[in-house]
C-alpha cells in the first residue's frame, strides 16, 4: 500500500478488527500470527496517526472559537 492510497480510519480499523479475531483462532500457524501481527501494527499507525490528526484539528478550532471569543 502507498501513501497515496492510505486507508481511511474507518477501513484500518475494520482490517485491525479482522485481524484481531484472526489471531484469536488457535489453529493459527506462528508463521501466520507474526504477519498478521506486523500487519495490525501498521493498521493500528494509521488509526493513532489519524486520531492525533483529528485532535489536532480540533484543538486548532477551540484555539481559534477562545481567541475569537475573547476579541
Amino acid at each position: 500500500m502507498s501513501k497515496k492510497e492510505r486507508l481511511s480510519f474507518e477501513e484500518a480499523l475494520k482490517q485491525l478488527e479482522a485481524i484481531v479475531e484472526k489471531l484469536n483462532d488457535k489453529d493459527i500457524s506462528l508463521e501466520k500470527s507474526v504477519a498478521l501481527y506486523e500487519e495490525g501494527q501498521k493498521l493500528s499507525k494509521i488509526c493513532s496517526e489519524t486520531l492525533e490528526s483529528a485532535a489536532l484539528k480540533i484543538e486548532k478550532i477551540d484555539q481559534s472559537k477562545s481567541a475569537s471569543e475573547n476579541d
